[in-house]
C-alpha cells in the first residue's frame, strides 16, 4: 500500500510548513486526489488516520479530500469532455474512440489550516 508512504510524505511536508509559520497545531488539511492519480482514496484516508494519531502536530487534524473531474480530449477533433464518471467510450462530436485524459492525475496539497 503505497498510500502510507504518500501520507508520510504529506506529514513531513506539514511539519515543514508548520515550522516555517511557527504553528503548533494543524487543524485541517485539504488534498486534491485525481481519480487517475493511482491513489486509493480510502487507503490514503486510513493511512492518515493511523499516522496522524501518532503525531502531536496533526493528531486532531481533519482531512478533506477533493476528487476533481477528468478532462478527456479527442485525438481526432480535439473536442473535450469533462466527466466525473467513467471514461467515455467515444467522442461525442466525431465518434472517435481515442480519448486522452488531460487532467485527473493530480495529487496536490491544496490548503492547510494551522494555529
Amino acid at each position: 500500500m503505497h498510500e502510507i508512504s504518500l501520507v508520510q510524505g504529506l506529514l513531513d511536508q506539514l511539519h515543514s510548513i508548520a515550522r516555517e509559520n511557527n504553528a503548533k497545531q494543524v487543524l485541517r488539511v485539504t488534498m486534491i486526489i485525481g481519480p487517475l492519480s493511482g491513489v486509493v482514496v480510502e487507503s490514503f484516508e486510513f493511512g492518515f488516520d493511523i499516522l496522524s494519531r501518532q503525531d502531536d502536530l496533526v493528531r486532531d487534524a481533519k482531512l478533506e479530500i477533493i476528487i476533481p473531474e477528468v478532462t478527456y480530449r479527442c485525438s481526432n477533433c480535439g473536442q473535450e469532455e469533462v466527466t466525473s464518471r467513467a471514461r467515455p467510450a467515444q467522442c461525442a462530436k466525431c465518434g472517435d474512440r481515442i480519448l486522452i485524459a488531460t487532467q485527473g492525475d493530480d495529487l496536490i496539497l491544496r490548503q492547510v489550516e494551522m494555529e
